[in-house]
This record gives structure tokens, C-alpha cells and sequence, in this order.
């Protein structure tokens, strides 16, 4: 049963939407490396991604925010991952059924993520998302990004929703902290990356999704709670 005060749900995309998680281990190790270092476990990778790809290379590289090898280090991996940007990338369990639901109700869906469009647009291309969303807006669609409220009340002009309308679902604070700004419900997604010293449950989220198949459920109590 639709919903009738949810219109749009709006996803982060690293580890929320797609587990992107293998084709960023990749880029660093290669990385690593390449400068004679020992690569890291993906488990040791995960917790880090939704924090981005400069807090990747510190953390394996032991570098501060100031060192001048940073950036030098930034455009190397970037070269390495638009090269290898969907290999290894998938689906989070349930998730394509998901987006089939929505649909299926007359749900609307949106990525509002923190990515640059350069990444964003042929990642979402490669799983044929992107005729399917109603909107995708990237880290540098706008001049805010995340925890600004700015590219999801962007996402609801495109949608045609109000915030009200929308729920917002991230594995990261700063995709909840964005989602209150806006006036949105928000959804923690902990089958995503989530830091173990940065528990989801002092987020201050509307609720949370153990799996992405688990917001149907959501909705549907929501349905029960609105009558």
C-alpha cells in the first residue's frame, strides 16, 4: 500500500544505494602499493569509505590534513578508481528489489550524494539507475554539500515533494544531521558503512534499517500511524 505522505525516498549512495565499498579498496591498495606499502583489509576499509576518499588515503598513508604528498595521492587514486569504478561495486542485498517496490507504488527515489558528479553520474549510468530516479545530485551539484540541508531541499524541488514528503536514508551522521536540517524523516542504514566508534543509535534518526528491504515494512507502519 502507497503511502500517502511519503512521495520520494532519497538515498545516499556509498553504502546506502550501492556497495561501493571493493572498487575503493581496490584504488587504495593499488595505491599502497605502488608506494611499497602493505595493503589494508577491506573489513579495515568499509567503516572508512562514507568519510571519502581523502580520509581513505590518510588512513593509509598515515597523513595529516596539511601533508603536501595529499593531494598528489588524491588524483592518483582517483585515476585508479574511475578506472575500475564499477568492477566490483553491487547492489546491497534487496536493494533492486526495492527500488522496483517504489516504483511498483508510485514512489518516487533519488540519490543526493557527496560524490562528485564525475564519479556519480557513470556509476549510476553502469546499473542503469539513472533514466529511473527522479533526481542525482552529486557533491558538487551545488555549492553546499552534506550535512548542509541545501542538496536535499534541492532533491525535493526536482522531485516536486516537500520535505515532508521525503525521506532521507544514510550510513553516516552527517546524511541524518543534513535529513533534520530539511525538514525530513531520516532512516539510518546500518547494513551500510557504519564506524564502530560512531554508534547509529546517537544519530537522532526517525528510525533505522537493519537491511534495505526493511523500509518497506517502515512504510507500512507509517501508513497505520498517519490514519
Amino acid at each position: 500500500m502507497k503511502n500517502p505522505s511519503v512521495q520520494t525516498v532519497l538515498f545516499d549512495l556509498d553504502g546506502t544505494l550501492l556497495d561501493t565499498a571493493p572498487d575503493l579498496a581496490f584504488a587504495l591498495n593499488t595505491l599502497m602499493l605502488e608506494h611499497q606499502l602493505q595493503p589494508l583489509p577491506l573489513e579495515q576499509i568499509r567503516p572508512l569509505v562514507s568519510y571519502g576518499g581523502v580520509n581513505l588515503i590518510k588512513t593509509g598513508f598515515q597523513l595529516n590534513d596539511d601533508a603536501p604528498a595529499l593531494e598528489g595521492l588524491r588524483q592518483r587514486f582517483l585515476e585508479l578508481y574511475v578506472a575500475h569504478l564499477a568492477d566490483q561495486t553491487c547492489f546491497f542485498p534487496g536493494m533492486e528489489t526495492l527500488l522496483e517496490s517504489l516504483e511498483n507504488q508510485g514512489i518516487q527515489w533519488g540519490v543526493v550524494t557527496n560524490k562528485p558528479t564525475r564519479l556519480t553520474e557513470p556509476l549510476l549510468e553502469a546499473f542503469a539507475l539513472t533514466s529511473r530516479s527522479v533526481c542525482n545530485i552529486s557533491g558538487d551539484t551545488l555549492s553546499q554539500c552534506k550535512p548542509h540541508p541545501a542538496p536535499l531541499l534541492h532533491a525535493c524541488k526536482l522531485a516536486n515533494s516537500t520535505p515532508e514528503q521525503c525521506i532521507y536514508i544514510g550510513d553516516a551522521p552527517r546524511d541524518i544531521e543534513a535529513g533534520q536540517r530539511a525538514g525530513m524523516r531520516t532512516l539510518a542504514a546500518l547494513y551500510g558503512y557504519i564506524d564502530p566508534n560512531d554508534p547509529p543509535e546517537q544519530w537522532g534518526a526517525t528510525g533505522m534499517l537493519q537491511k534495505p528491504l526493511d523500509l518497506l515494512s517502515w512504510l507500512d507502519e507509517s501508513v497505520k500511524l498517519d490514519k
